[in-house]
């Protein structure tokens, strides 16, 4: 059964991943969803079944599309998402029969670092030549802004020169994508794992997402990647990635504080609808703010400083 349900997930899985290359926007959604297969397979099956997702996936696209495209499924998204499932079900005893699942900050924090290194090794799978790999990013920004111009999304002055631009904006590209990384990590882990929990599926207890916090070394860890942007080179690109990734996981550890501390308030529901929604009609606002929030919980602790209403009854559901 094992082997089955690891292939049917590596070939659905590299379904959604080739599909990305008809460039439609309903195809960059389902390539976001590649992931999914692979977390389901391995929270539901255990992790063999997640290499075996991820071995079948890397064939398929071998054979019907090309070696590189095989390699590049295995290594952004077959790997990473084994890797995340495999430390999701990490569980320890303590001899009085009470199980310690993998703490849900930890793992964010290996999401980050998991992100960062599957957007370097992305990069060198494109090209070994750094100057090479800015080249093409410079000009797939040059294009962006190009399109954006002609669609009056944007407006630059007279003598503003796209290629220049491109060029200074190249460098910041890892961090967004690193960023994105871990958010379609997170959203894939949050989607398998509520699929595989409603099948009876899942070997530890829901845990309480709002309790989640990042521990205070992400934060050390934050400051080591801001110092190996300076480095240029791929490290640079890693220490950007790792940049991105981290502020993201800071977002979320932001985003679980306030669900935390609005438990038991009348007003919970109202508040946390305005949240999202200005999240996204205000993303460039409120997402830094948010990232703040995460740092200032993590260096603080400020959970342990407000009052602790009762957990719901659903938590080990």
């Amino acid at each position: 059964m094992l082997p089955i349900v690891g292939i049917g997930a590596g070939l659905v899985s590299a379904l959604l991943f080739a599909v990305v290359i008809t460039g439609s926007p309903l195809a960059v959604l389902l390539y976001s969803a590649a992931p999914l297969p692979i977390f389901i397979a391995a929270l539901g099956w255990n992790h063999r079944a997640g290499l075996v997702a991820m071995a079948a996936g890397a064939v398929a696209g071998a054979v019907a599309l090309s070696l590189p495209a095989g390699l590049n499924f295995a290594l952004i998204v077959a790997l990473p998402a084994w890797w995340i499932a495999y430390l999701a079900l990490l569980a320890r005893g303590d001899g009085n029969g009470t199980t310690e699942w993998y703490p849900l900050g930890h793992l964010l924090v290996w999401i980050a670092a998991t992100a960062a290194l599957t957007t370097v090794g992305s990069a060198l799978v494109m090209t070994t030549d750094y100057d090479t790999y800015r080249s093409v990013i410079a000009r797939v920004i040059e294009n962006l802004l190009n399109e954006m111009v002609r669609g009056q999304l944007i407006t630059l002055t007279p003598d503003a020169n796209l290629s220049e631009l491109a060029q200074r904006l190249a460098p910041a590209v890892p961090v967004g994508i690193g960023a994105s990384f871990v958010t379609t990590l997170v959203a894939n882990l949050w989607l398998a794992a509520k699929a595989v929990q409603v099948s009876g599926r899942l070997p530890r207890p829901w845990p309480f997402i709002p309790a989640t916090t990042v521990p205070r070394r992400a934060l050390f860890l934050l400051a080591a990647a801001l110092v190996t942007i300076s480095f240029g080179g791929f490290i640079g690109v890693a220490g950007a990635a790792l940049t991105g990734a981290l502020l993201a996981v800071f977002m979320f550890s932001g985003l679980a504080l306030i669900h935390d501390l609005t438990r038991g308030k009348p007003w919970r529901a109202p508040a946390l609808i305005a949240v999202y929604v200005a999240l996204i009609v205000m993303q460039a606002l409120l997402t830094p703010l948010l990232t703040l929030v995460g740092m200032a919980d993590s260096l603080f602790g400020l959970r342990k400083r407000g009052p602790k209403p009762p957990l719901p009854p659903t938590v080990n559901t």
